[in-house]
């Protein structure tokens, strides 16, 4: 159990937090004075950053009643930062094996899912909650050769404007971010052809940074956002059409 020793500081629960831009919202959060939990299935990667948070766990996003059994056993969570996700095939999607697609959807968008039912219940009963989820320009746009990546982050934005009607009236506002390529671990795999044509999508000429993704994140989960809910905000350098 994490003890607070001022109650009143909100509490925000990070996923995805041993790296790239989960490990920087939850630097950015703790700065800005809440409490930091930050979960990761990577228990040894997990471990080198635990002093970046208040607290840490490690976590199968993808096993609903192990998301249940974590928010329970750390209360009251205000904020939830869902940025866990991993790339999935990079491949013509015709060569994708049903491994591989199921694969890349429980973790982008049933663990999203399920992290969102975790935490509803005690949002609403609060009146107050911020969930902001890390989709990504591929989600809008599409991007060749990572089918079920552009799938899963499409139905992160689908899934946020309609959890975000569900919840406006309880005070709990529910956006999505959308990343163009970032400068991150996750990144560090993608074939270079691939890269090279998201690169050159890019007004700005130029990755963006964990860091300026946290700070609209930032943003998102505070009160300041008080009338924005069901959005989902680029931060692409200049690539997103619409």
């Amino acid at each position: 159990m994490l003890h607070l020793d001022e109650p009143a500081r909100r509490v925000a629960l990070i996923t995805g937090a041993a790296q790239g831009i989960g490990l920087a919202c939850g630097e950015r959060l703790k700065k800005d004075g809440l409490v930091t939990i930050g979960v990761d299935i990577n228990q040894k990667q997990l471990d080198s950053v635990s002093d970046k948070f208040d607290a840490v766990a490690v976590l199968d996003i993808t096993d609903y009643s192990a998301a249940q059994e974590l928010v329970k056993k750390y209360g009251s969570i205000d904020v939830l930062i869902n940025s866990a996700g991993i790339v999935g095939p990079n491949m013509p999607f015709w060569d994708i094996t049903d491994e591989m697609w199921i694969k890349t959807l429980q973790v982008n968008l049933t663990g999203t899912f399920n992290m969102m039912r975790a935490v509803a219940g005690q949002m609403r009963a609060k009146h107050w909650g911020r969930i902001v989820n890390i989709s990504s320009i591929a989600g809008k746009e599409g991007n060749p050769n990572l089918a079920a990546y552009s799938a899963s982050k499409a139905a992160v934005i689908g899934l946020t404007k309609s959890v975000a009607k569900e919840l406006a009236a309880d005070g709990v506002l529910v956006n999505s971010v959308a990343p163009a390529v970032i400068d991150t671990p996750m990144n560090s795999d993608t074939e270079p052809a691939v890269l090279e044509y998201m690169l050159s999508k890019i007004p700005l000429g130029r990755k963006g940074t964990a860091n300026e993704v946290a700070a609209l994140v930032s943003w998102l989960a505070s009160d300041e956002c008080s009338f924005s809910t069901g959005a989902c905000y680029d931060i692409s350098g200049g690539r997103a059409t619409y």
